[in-house]
């Protein structure tokens, strides 16, 4: 691949192990709602995407007594439970993300919001590494729009077309590429087929430190 000036990551399931967990908290609001085997939410569809695309559209299907704001909390509170408590960071991460630091510049960019960024980045002080954090709260539009990348890229004051993405989603992808900077796929949470628009498809970490640092 071609030398990049910044390395861009999404956070769920690419820094941390969080898809399992965003279905679990879910689910759990579901079932105290009464919607346990009702709910009809496709979780693999949302994967990259805001909370708030899959509350829309429960909202939509289900017409529920509490409101937008109040489901969000609901959920982000129980996910935030979880993500300090089982601590789910991939564990090649930290040394990787502390070895680009010495030669990129690094930033995140989630369709999570900042507290939950946040916490995630006060697991083992990532959060140092990260001159930019940009989250969904920041732009218009979520994945697969391109806006929270160019959002991140801008933060660090360089170019899309020097920017290299880091993704675990389709939708993540399909964003990267909007933005105009190559994105390398870790399947992480989506089989290789599903991730092909990707520059570059790849099953380990330490492949995309051998991309990235070929020497």
């Amino acid at each position: 691949m071609k030398q990049f000036e910044a390395i861009i990551f999404d956070m769920d399931g690419v820094i941390v192990d969080s898809e399992p967990l965003h279905k679990l908290a879910f689910e759990e609001v579901f079932h105290e709602m009464g919607y346990g085997e009702t709910h009809g939410i496709d979780f693999p569809a949302y994967y990259g995407r805001s909370d708030l695309a899959l509350w829309v559209d429960f909202i939509a299907l289900h017409k529920p007594s509490q409101s937008l704001t109040e489901l969000t909390a609901w959920k982000q509170d129980r996910f935030l439970a979880m993500i300090r408590r089982d601590r789910p960071l991939f564990r090649e991460i930290p040394a990787l993300v502390e070895k680009f630091a010495a030669r990129f510049a690094l930033a995140v960019a989630s369709g999570s919001d900042h507290r939950v960024i946040d916490a995630v980045l006060a697991l083992d002080d990532l959060r140092r590494f990260f001159p930019t954090v940009s989250s969904v709260e920041d732009v218009p539009r979520g994945k697969p729009a391109p806006d929270v990348f160019l959002h991140a890229a801008e933060g660090l004051g360089v170019s899309p077309q020097a920017c290299c993405v880091i993704e675990d989603s389709a939708a993540g992808v399909e964003a990267a590429l909007a933005a105009g900077m190559s994105v390398i796929a870790i399947t992480n949470s989506l089989p290789a087929e599903k991730l092909t628009r990707a520059t570059r498809v790849v099953k380990t970490y330490a492949e995309i430190e051998s991309l990235l640092t070929p020497e």
